[in-house]
């Protein structure tokens, strides 16, 4: 069986005991099933990760004993941050999901014009620790021991006026209304990619976002949806200047 890899706040050194409760617990004694003497892998996100064993298993918490720490990085050379509008239904999980998976290291959700998802402040804090327990889970699942960042939900104007992105960093707007690619620029060491939700950015929105020295940039002849066009960004940025390819 593969050895499951779990998330912990925990600070992690080899010979400690800790506890898992929650979330962590239920996974590895509910749905897993595992006993006490099984092997899990631990990580909590500052890089690198610990075997562990399981001592105690119980329906709430399980107590196990870290191990050896293996130094491993799979973090791409390549920073990514991707600035979205956000999107209805489960659209949106699904574009932090697979871009967790392909290797962004920040993500802002975005309101603009066209946004048609209303939340109240309440239910916007419920979804960004939604949003943050997908990062955790396709953490575990693509081997990732750094989490990318889930920065508070904005305006498209709030962000633009104080994004804080590198001053080195490549901007790019993606809209369907240009010919510029990406083969005229040279290899940056970071990227914003920013994408609107179902609709697209307004054209008023797309001048302000290349008024902040944003670039815009079209993947093609065709018109992708909003949950296709980052991940299709950010699979061909790891492959020109990433590590994918």
């Amino acid at each position: 069986m593969r050895i499951p890899r779990i998330f912990t706040e925990h600070a992690l050194s080899s010979g400690a005991s800790i506890v898992l409760d929650g979330s962590a617990a239920r996974h590895i004694g509910s749905a897993l099933r595992m006993s006490v003497g099984q092997q899990i892998t631990l990580f909590n996100g500052q890089g690198g990760e610990f075997s562990a064993e399981l001592t105690a298993v119980g329906k709430s918490q399980v107590s196990v004993m870290v191990g050896d720490c293996r130094p491993v990085d799979r973090e791409s050379p390549l920073q990514l941050h991707l600035a979205i509008g956000v999107s209805r239904g489960e659209r949106m999980d699904l574009i932090v999901q697979k871009a967790t998976e392909l290797g962004v290291t920040d993500i802002t959700p975005l309101f603009t014009e066209r946004t048609e998802v209303k939340l109240s402040a309440e239910r916007l804090e419920k979804k960004l620790n939604h949003w943050q327990q997908v990062v955790v889970s396709a953490c575990e699942q693509c081997q990732r021991n750094r989490l990318p960042t889930i920065h508070s939900a904005q305006t498209l104007e709030q962000w633009l006026s104080r994004s804080g992105l590198p001053d080195t960093a490549l901007k790019l707007v993606l809209h369907h209304r240009t010919e510029q690619r990406l083969a005229q620029y040279q290899p940056p060491q970071s990227v914003c990619i920013l994408v609107g939700p179902e609709g697209g950015l307004s054209d008023a929105e797309i001048q302000r976002a290349i008024g902040q020295g944003f670039k815009p940039l079209a993947l093609g002849p065709r018109v992708m949806r909003t949950e296709t066009a980052p991940l299709a960004a950010i699979s061909i940025l790891q492959s020109l200047w990433g590590d994918m390819g």
